[in-house]
């Protein structure tokens, strides 16, 4: 048996599933990223970088439309969600590893764009949420 999770103020629970934050972080990263990489002049290794990162935010977007398309049914079912995740993250994989291959050196940035796409993402989803737990105590 499993014990519920904490509940959350709404404050907290709304902002876990905006994407402008995530964005505009990315964004920044991305900034110093091009600087490092122009110092070592592979430009287009940001531009990858990037383009990952923005993968790693659609993928995201992705996730929470279907997984509110699923939980709006009578009876949701979890199978078309899973079947879902994991022709998405095949897509997502497959087109950065191509990415990576063809557009080597600097295509290896859509590896390291999706990593820390995830990793802000992870960020922008846990911070809110011990923010509220930290105010319940």
């Amino acid at each position: 048996m499993t014990t519920p999770a904490p509940s959350v103020d709404g404050a907290a629970a709304r902002g876990v599933v905006t994407f402008t934050n995530p964005f505009v972080i990315l964004a920044g990263i991305s900034v110093i990223v091009a600087g490092i990489a122009a110092s070592f002049d592979h430009v287009w290794f940001a531009a990858w970088f990037f383009l990952g990162g923005l993968l790693a935010l659609l993928n995201a977007k992705l996730v929470v439309i279907k997984v509110a398309n699923a939980t709006a049914e009578e009876e949701p079912r979890k199978a078309p969600v899973a079947v879902n995740s994991v022709v998405r993250l095949a897509v997502v994989s497959v087109l950065a590893l191509v990415i990576a291959y063809f557009f080597r050196p600097s295509g290896l940035g859509v590896i390291f764009g999706l990593a820390v796409g995830q990793i802000v993402l992870v960020l922008n989803t846990v911070i809110p949420v011990l923010k509220g737990l930290r105010q319940q105590s």
